[in-house]
């Protein structure tokens, strides 16, 4: 029998939806403003610029975490936790040794952030504050090891320990490559995570909201994050950015590489954003350290197409950069392997990812919304000799 419908329940979903959920407001958030009108971006209040300017990653990081800046002291044993932390599990680095070296970095990523958790040292029934922010701090400084640790695994090197005198960009880069980074180096990697520490509901975010939103512990979601991030209309964006910059290969290319992807409606990857009507506040600060880097490391080659690119997609299409277009260069001239950008984004946004989880968990409602129903209306069964 056809049931009637619920046609008051279906006219208001008609008009509530949002392709893409654009414009729904799916939570109340202190962490991070996105002022796609301005356009601005703040995190607790701070504008992105003077905490690159001022601050350092591990300050943002207590910022996000506790909506406050540390004071000397809560910031020298905030640093000194995070220190602490850094080492990986035993059991966790033999499993990464018989990973394929073609594992791609973010499956790699993945798949250890899952079993970080079976090397937990809390009770895994405790699912107290104390003891999540405890997981948080390990969270927070394993990462960058893991995705330090699989890249020397995977060409044949040794691990390297981490050094608890370096900060966290600075030890990442060291982690990375054996070699204790310079000032400016070290200050690029910080003012990189800085800029991608949080972004608001973005995907990846939204993804961990909604796992751990069920009552699932930290690691898985975490976990659904870096699955979420590995995307490139996400994460994969800057990874795509820097084979755009290869494929073109020299400034005189630029234009005609450029118009033919134009021409052929292919994406450029790194412009235009969902939020931001304008251009990304993170862009024009990357752009200044693309230029930093490649004068310092005597190659303005980068640099030079990038702007080139930029000046030519504004011209044509009027869109603007986003934080994903300069990271490329940037981390580039940092000799970071380019399949690695992604998973960087990772180690910077899971200081966002976990306040976003301890602020869903403070109180937490299961996310489920609704789809509109565009399918058969209701229908009569018929036995399979009647069909």
């Amino acid at each position: 029998m056809a049931k009637p419908e619920a046609s008051a329940k279906a006219d208001k979903q008609a008009a509530d939806f949002a392709r893409g959920l654009e414009g729904v407001v799916a939570a109340e958030s202190r962490i991070c403003r996105v002022d796609g009108e301005t356009p601005r971006l703040s995190y607790s209040g701070y504008d992105i610029l003077d905490l690159v300017e001022h601050a350092t990653f591990e300050e943002v990081i207590y910022l996000l975490w506790f909506d406050e800046l540390p004071n000397r002291t809560q910031l020298q044993e905030f640093i000194a936790k995070l220190a602490a932390e850094r080492h990986l599990p035993t059991g966790l680095v033999y499993t990464m040794r018989t990973l394929p070296h073609t594992t791609p970095p973010m499956d790699a990523l993945r798949s250890c952030v899952s079993l970080l958790s079976v090397y937990d040292p809390e009770d895994s029934h405790d699912c107290s504050v104390e003891a999540n922010w405890r997981r948080c701090i390990r969270l927070m400084s394993k990462l960058p090891s893991v995705v330090a640790t699989f890249d020397r695994l995977r060409h044949g090197h040794e691990p390297v320990e981490p050094n608890p005198q370096l900060g966290l960009a600075a030890n990442f880069l060291y982690q990375l490559t054996g070699q204790i980074p310079n000032d400016l180096s070290a200050q690029a990697m910080d003012v990189g995570l800085t800029l991608h520490a949080d972004h608001e509901l973005n995907a990846s975010t939204f993804a961990a909201r909604v796992t751990v939103g069920t009552l699932s512990d930290l690691y898985s979601g975490i976990t659904s994050a870096v699955g979420c991030l590995k995307g490139p209309l996400h994460g994969g964006a800057n990874q795509e950015v820097i084979k755009m910059l290869h494929e073109v290969g020299m400034l005189e290319r630029v234009e005609s590489y450029i118009l033919e992807k134009l021409a052929r409606k292919e994406k450029i990857m790194g412009f235009g954003h969902r939020v931001y009507k304008q251009c990304d506040p993170r862009a024009p600060i990357l752009r200044t350290w693309s230029r930093r880097m490649g004068e310092a490391a005597g190659d303005l080659l980068w640099f030079q197409m990038s702007k080139r690119i930029e000046e030519v997609v504004l011209r044509e299409k009027g869109l603007f950069p986003n934080v994903d277009f300069y990271s490329a260069s940037v981390y580039h001239t940092l000799n970071i392997p380019h399949d690695q950008y992604t998973p960087i984004f990772a180690c910077s946004r899971v200081a966002g990812w976990l306040a976003h989880i301890m602020e869903q968990l403070s109180d937490n409602r299961l996310i489920r919304p609704v789809a509109q129903w565009v399918g058969h209306e209701y229908r009569d069964f018929k036995p399979i000799d009647q069909r």
